[in-house]
């Protein structure tokens, strides 16, 4: 039997799954234009390595339910972020490997994302997978980007320890107790 070609960015992914078929690659990151928005201001994400991805299809069938399609995505990246210490360009490893399960429309995709662990999606008839590979790897950006030691000390890290601070700032606290002494506690 003759096995299909499949587009991943047109996939279809009932058929894909159907046949247990498997697709791989690589994508420059400027084709990801969400993912290279995210880039640090001095990076230039054509200069990033590819994103590689892979996905594989497969139909599961429950005892006593129907068969249901399911696709394995994985995904690595490499991107150029700002460190939020030292504002400079911190390279940063994406890596993603998730299951989805797809389900005929929208609604029935709502109920049983809410009611289970798996990622479901409606089916469609056909899917881009360079988009869903794009969300997949902006959900695991850091949130706060930083080197593990940046390569420049950092302003306020120049501080010597021996140095004394400037001026003690009285406490407030102690000003109200003086308050309250010289009024005798009453008001």
């Amino acid at each position: 039997m003759k096995t299909r070609s499949f587009d991943p960015l047109k996939l279809d992914v009932e058929a894909f799954a159907r046949e247990g078929a498997a697709l791989d690659g690589d994508w420059p990151a400027q084709s990801l234009p969400r993912l290279a928005e995210s880039a640090a201001p001095e990076s230039d994400p054509a200069q990033w390595p590819p994103v590689r991805w892979s996905a594989k299809g497969e139909l599961r069938t429950p005892k006593g339910g129907d068969a249901q399609v399911w696709l394995e995505l994985s995904a690595e990246a490499q991107v150029d972020l700002t460190c939020q210490r030292c504002l400079k360009p911190v390279r940063e490893d994406l890596a993603v490997s998730r299951w989805f399960r797809f389900v005929k429309d929208e609604d029935q995709a709502a109920d049983l994302d809410m009611d289970s662990d798996d990622d479901v999606l409606a089916l469609a008839r056909n899917l881009d997978l360079r988009e869903l590979v794009e969300d997949e790897l902006l959900l695991e950006l850091p949130v706060v980007p930083r080197h593990e030691e940046c390569p420049e000390p950092l302003p306020h890290a120049n501080v010597e320890e021996d140095e004394a601070p400037a001026e003690e700032r009285p406490n407030p606290f102690a000003a109200l107790a003086a308050l309250k002494k010289g009024t005798g506690g009453k008001a």
